[in-house]
């Protein structure tokens, strides 16, 4: 039987004392988390459909390639696409994704990567959209390509940078919807195609509203990437969803076309379990099935309880962010603290070197609280542990 959620009456009882012995074990420290879908912080939180999943799928084994594909068969029903391929988080789809497009019409290189030389090897980037995730385009032996300056491109600029060395065109889904210089999906699309070149996105985080799920590979885009600890699933599991035929190429360099496609492809060292697979797909069952407006309102009490607990705080201003307000899918809603004379790292740092131990985000003197993954009794935690360390009191 699931454990209740606690209640704001379980308030002052801190920490489960089961998960501090557990903790304990390793050596590690308990977290309460107020940070988001974080990476450092392990990423998500599975329901307990998702891991009665988990549990019943471990008694028994699979065949992997068979269930890899009639996952991703049952995936691209749910979400009306032509194909979909579970993968070890958004950044191994982005991989494997580059690696389809690298070895589309080069069956004798796909042993080779990330050995591109004499193929077809560049991926064209938007200059204005840089950023550390860029890494994952180049794992298997891409070479990047900028297009535009630092306002944005447009697609005949994509179209001019296009040769005969060309394997893909990137985009980049902006977080809060339309940005100055990013053109619409749909025209990129089009001036890639024109000239038979694929379109990787990536869309990790874009999971809500529902119809972004579907709607880039409707657009066009030949291969879409998806974080699954965005839809509550697995943080190491991921998706790409698209064209079959560039889906079938991501296969082909996984993990499991490394073991069975009879090519030692580049994914070998990118592993999913079986568990995983299971769990990501009943994840994503709850996702398109839940109540959000339901849960945007449970956000919506925690959110109240911090500004509640901040009131009369001198030296802060607070505010509720809404879920198309934050600044990274990430925190999917919570409460912004503007700080007034105070170093927003040195507030975050000492609600992390607290009892309990809390998370926080920091966007320059601003402390972003995220309320996704706190039941009620934890965000009161929250709450006052925040005005202790904000008034000392």
């Amino acid at each position: 039987m699931a454990e209740a959620p606690r209640t704001l009456e379980d308030a002052d009882d801190g920490l489960n004392e089961d998960a501090q012995r557990l903790y304990a074990r390793l050596g590690a420290r308990p977290v309460i988390n107020a940070a988001g879908a974080y990476t450092v912080l392990g990423g998500s939180q599975l329901s307990p459909g998702v891991r009665a999943a988990m549990d019943t799928a471990n008694l028994y084994f699979a065949d992997m390639r068979a269930l890899l594909e009639s996952s991703g068969r049952v995936i691209a029903d749910m979400l009306g696409v032509e194909s979909a391929y579970v993968t070890a988080g958004a950044a191994t789809a982005l991989v494997l994704s580059v690696a389809a497009c690298l070895t589309k019409d080069h069956r004798d290189y796909l042993e080779r990567l990330p050995d591109t030389e004499g193929i077809p090897n560049e991926v064209i980037v938007p200059r204005n959209q840089r950023q550390k995730y860029d890494r994952n385009l180049i794992t298997a032996g891409a070479r990047l390509v900028e297009v535009g300056d630092e306002h944005g491109m447009t697609p005949a600029q994509v179209s001019a940078a296009i040769g005969p060395q060309t394997a893909a065109v990137f985009y980049f889904v902006p977080l809060q919807g339309p940005e100055p210089g990013v053109p619409p999906l749909e025209d990129v699309v089009a001036a890639a195609h024109a000239k038979g070149v694929p379109v990787i996105v990536d869309a990790a985080g874009h999971t809500y509203p529902l119809d972004n799920l579907r709607k880039y590979a409707r657009a066009g885009a030949d291969l879409v990437c998806y974080a699954a600890k965005y839809f509550d699933a697995p943080h190491s599991t991921g998706m790409v969803v698209g064209r079959k035929e560039y889906v079938d190429l991501v296969a082909v360099n996984s993990f499991i076309g490394f073991e069975t496609s009879g090519y030692l492809t580049i994914g070998r060292p990118m592993k999913i379990d079986r568990q995983e697979i299971f769990a990501l797909v009943e994840a994503l069952r709850e996702w398109l099935a839940m109540d959000h407006e339901g849960r945007l309102l449970r956000y919506g009490e925690r959110c109240d309880l911090v500004l509640r607990e901040l009131s009369g705080a001198g030296g802060v201003e607070a505010y509720r962010l809404t879920e198309r307000e934050v600044p990274t899918p990430v925190v999917r809603e919570g409460v912004r603290v503007l700080l007034k004379g105070r170093s927003a790292e040195s507030v975050a740092q000492a609600l992390k070197d607290g009892e309990p131990s809390i998370w926080v985000r920091t966007e320059g003197e601003s402390l972003i609280v995220s309320v996704a993954f706190c039941d009620d009794a934890e965000m009161a935690l929250v709450a006052r542990r925040l005005r202790e360390v904000l008034t000392g009191s």
